[in-house]
């Protein structure tokens, strides 16, 4: 029989084994001089609006005529005793002001500047001043605030800082302070839990070996992309999980199944060689599975899904390239002592039999009953699916900090205690053919179209706030939250007024611009979910040659996602465990991190069933005994797939711990869909159905059986599963 591709390249892999590791030296300095820079280089937080959308038209528009009023930094002053009539309170807060570089503040906006109650609280014991920084970018505003931010507090007020830029800060150093907090705690928990996993040291520090590697591959292929595109600092985390998680994950399958065929194999390049054809041929349908999907993001114009998929895409393939090449050619050093440094005799001896041990009796518990296990389990996922169905949709701004965060308590003091939105207007730019002032046609125009607006159910009020040219701004106030379903309802009401006769309107501000999120993403998400269904349903026919598997493991995943989904809307929007987790809710979601999410776990969960079904499918080729296969699959790959499960839970958990609100979201979320995915789906909805189904597991037309024959990723290049396929089918059990 002629070896496939994949046994070739194990060979290479033996054969050159000191090339190929002194080349993942040389990346690994790399990475770990150059890529480590990333940290300096990497954009600040943000990236959530929708580009080339009307609420961003309105604020470039706005910028442009009137200069810039994003409230880049906004300091609440307030005081027990003095109100804001006080000449004390009035003094302190105006000389602070006024001593402010103008080299470093553009700008600043306060009640005694204005005359605005806007900017006095209810009680009259607050007030706020908004300050505009210098500069053209975020780098330069942030060395602005950098320069003036201990200058900020007026003597015998209590002073808050708050506002985009700190905000921005605040979260810049929680991300930073999380990856560095979770590589510290994680790597000696993974290490201890591998050295109990494999029973020896040699072998347990390989997957870490290769995890390191893709974390460092990770950070130098964010730092490539920070020279030709913009990079969001969220992306950092979401790299180093991937780039940790996936190296492990890939690592123990490879390892294992060399402990494996030492025992079966006369030489060590002949285990390495045929590691490589079976475990490596798994890692590298599941790592390009992976990658098609993460690279889905790359279809959202948001600046955070572009970058995470651009950087997802990148992490996943140096892990994928890193277990494929240095991985084999540490085999091919070790050879047998791989299972050196034990701390259990049994490491060296063969492995169990398949017709032993816990897995072989909850497979054979499973092919008995099959529907027994699987029709409670998908009524399971769909119960914990079901508070989806209510999430309400947000923003991310300072409530995603601690609720200790002084950026998020000067959000929440303005939201409750200030009339009016103050700093979250709903803004409607009005560009007329000609100037405003001067013409009194226009002047009455735009009075008739603010009064229209000012009609509009849900507005407070709404003042023409600006004039300048051709050019007019209205500004709109209203009750309801900035990210509540009825602030985003009026704003689809105003935009629906009619502008002007002889003018454009478009609408802005916080809540519109949640509005064109949302808009973007439905309209692009269809899009993302065809194109990763239908790459993921071509991937595992060419790796199985069936189209009824690719079908079915789409629907598992679907069942594991939606359970996901209800699990973090019943904690994260609705406030459940919230004291346990360490979390303040704002009841919301992010509309942008189930996306993330979809994208992560779909392609972590088809690696575990990668990893199942090539087992299974393996076992299937050799003997045409579908119940037989599914129950030795699941005998060999269920304390692999659990323990990988296991292992990627300690990562993301580590993660977990930031104090960011929807990181925090993104990692329950994952951990959550890894406990039921690895546990109940794969090991035991998954052959519950396969058992269900029967032969037709593997079923294909004839000219598609042709076409996998002499196309798909074949271990080798003996019979397909049409082989066996003259099998007699087996009756369905209940």
């Amino acid at each position: 029989m002629r070896e496939s591709i994949f046994s070739r390249w194990g060979r290479v892999a033996y054969r050159r084994r000191r090339l190929i590791l002194l080349g993942a030296l040389l990346v690994a300095v790399l990475g770990g001089v150059w890529g480590t820079s990333i940290f300096a280089t990497v954009q600040t937080a943000g990236g959530f609006d929708a580009p080339n959308s009307q609420s961003q038209h309105e604020a470039d528009l706005a910028t442009q005529t009137f200069g810039r009023d994003a409230g880049d930094v906004v300091v609440l002053y307030s005081s027990k005793t003095l109100t804001t009539a006080s000449p004390a309170f009035r003094s302190a807060v105006t000389r602070t002001l006024a001593a402010l570089p103008r080299s470093d503040v553009e700008s600043y906006a306060s009640y005694w500047s204005t005359g605005s109650r806007q900017f006095v609280s209810a009680s009259g014991h607050q007030s706020y001043a908004v300050i505009e920084l210098a500069g053209s970018t975020d780098t330069a505003r942030q060395d602005s605030y950098d320069a003036i931010k201990t200058q900020l507090s007026a003597p015998a007020l209590v002073s808050q800082v708050g506002g985009v830029v700190p905000t921005d800060e605040t979260i810049d150093q929680q991300t930073t302070a999380s990856i560095t907090r979770a590589e510290g705690l994680s790597f000696p928990i993974l290490l201890l839990l591998l050295l109990v996993i494999f029973g020896g040291l040699a072998a347990a520090s390989l997957p870490l070996a290769i995890g390191a590697l893709g974390i460092l591959g990770s950070f130098t292929a964010l730092r490539l992309l920070t020279l030709v595109t913009g990079v969001s600092v969220f992306s950092l985390n979401i790299t180093t999980i991937l780039g940790l998680g996936l190296g492990i994950d890939y690592g123990l399958f490879l390892v294992t199944r060399f402990r494996e065929e030492l025992h079966h194999q006369g030489t060590v390049e002949d285990a390495v060689a045929r590691t490589v054809a079976t475990a490596g041929r798994t890692v590298l349908v599941s790592g390009v599975t992976v990658a098609i999907v993460l690279a889905s993001l790359m279809l959202f114009p948001e600046t955070i899904l572009r970058s995470i998929g651009y950087g997802g895409v990148a992490t996943v393939l140096v892990d994928m390239i890193a277990a494929l090449t240095v991985l084999p050619a540490l085999l091919a050093v070790l050879g047998p002592k791989v299972n050196s440094l034990r701390i259990r005799r049994s490491v060296a001896r063969a492995p169990a039999a398949e017709n032993t041990g816990g897995w072989y009796r909850i497979a054979h518990s499973v092919m008995r009953r099959p529907l027994l296990y699987a029709a409670p389990i998908v009524v399971l996922l769909l119960a914990l699916g079901s508070p989806f169905l209510h999430v309400v949709w947000g923003g991310v701004d300072a409530t995603a900090l601690p609720a200790s965060a002084a950026p998020r308590l000067v959000t929440e003091a303005l939201n409750t205690d200030f009339p009016g939105n103050p700093t979250s207007p709903i803004e409607t730019i009005v560009a007329f053919s000609g100037p405003v002032s001067g013409s009194a046609a226009r002047t009455a125009s735009l009075t008739a179209y603010a009064d229209r607006l000012d009609h509009v159910p849900g507005v407070t009020s709404a003042q023409v706030t600006g004039i300048h040219g051709d050019i007019a701004r209205i500004d709109l106030t209203y009750a309801p939250g900035p990210y509540t379903p009825q602030a985003r309802s009026i704003v689809g009401q105003v935009r629906d007024v009619a502008a002007p006769a002889d003018a454009t309107a478009a609408t802005g501000g916080q809540t519109a611009a949640l509005t064109d999120e949302l808009s973007s993403i439905g309209h692009t998400l269809p899009w993302m979910a065809l194109a990763v269904l239908l790459a993921t349903f071509l991937l595992l026919f060419l790796a199985f040659g069936s189209l009824v598997l690719p079908l079915q493991a789409i629907v598992m995943n679907a069942l594991s996602l939606s359970a996901m989904y209800g699990v973090v809307t019943w904690i994260f929007q609705d406030g459940h465990l919230s004291g346990l987790l360490g979390f303040s809710p704002n009841g919301t979601i992010s509309p942008t991190i189930p996306v993330l999410m979809f994208a992560i776990m779909f392609g972590l969960s088809m690696d575990y069933e990668v990893f199942l079904v090539s087992r299974i499918r393996e076992r299937y080729i050799a003997t045409g005994d579908n119940t037989g296969a599914i129950a030795s699959g699941l005998q060999r790959t269920g304390g692999v797939i659990t323990s990988a499960a296991l292992l990627l839970i300690i990562v993301i958990g580590m993660f977990s711990i930031s104090s960011i609100t929807f990181i925090k979201l993104l990692g329950v979320g994952m951990i959550v869909a890894l406990l039921l995915d690895a546990t109940l789906v794969r090991m035991l909805l998954v052959p519950a159905t396969m058992r269900l189904l029967g032969n037709a597991n593997w079923w294909a037309p004839a000219p598609l059986r042709r076409f996998y024959q002499r196309h798909g990723f074949r271990e080798d290049d003996g019979p397909g599963p049409d082989a066996v396929a003259a099998a007699a089918p087996e009756p369905a059990r209940t």
